[in-house]
């Protein structure tokens, strides 16, 4: 896994694992790679991944069964868009909308934009 300076590498390793949950790769409820498993996978201290997984666990995204392991909570697809949507609100939108303005870009041209962007990426979707 490639690392960026912009970030914690427990966060960066949270997001992997929300974004191994959102594309169903580990199902609801199902058990997810052991803390030493993903460290392996990831190439980083164990630690770091119990890091990442104590945040999870905070979150409600994940849950341990004592003796067994770490597993996905049945409602951790909402609770994951739950807190991207609030981070990418409170820490990105602002940037963006900084961006936005200072090269004079139309909520017009925006939403053309966006339209053109979810008609090509995803086509298949009404």
């Amino acid at each position: 896994m490639n690392f960026n300076d912009q970030q914690a590498i427990y966060l960066q390793i949270a997001d992997y694992i929300c974004e191994q949950l959102l594309l169903d790769q580990w199902p609801a409820s199902e058990r997810i790679p052991s803390v030493r498993d993903l460290a392996a996978v990831v190439e980083v201290n164990p630690n770091t991944v119990m890091r990442a997984y104590d945040f999870l666990q905070q979150k409600q995204v994940i849950y341990n069964k004592r003796g067994i392991g770490f597993f996905a909570g049945e409602e951790a697809k909402q609770q994951i868009i739950a807190y991207r949507k609030e981070r990418f609100l409170a820490e990105e939108l602002p940037a963006f909308f900084k961006t936005l303005y200072l090269l004079d870009i139309s909520m017009e041209e925006l939403q053309q934009r966006y339209n053109t962007f979810v008609s090509d990426t995803y086509p298949d979707q009404p």
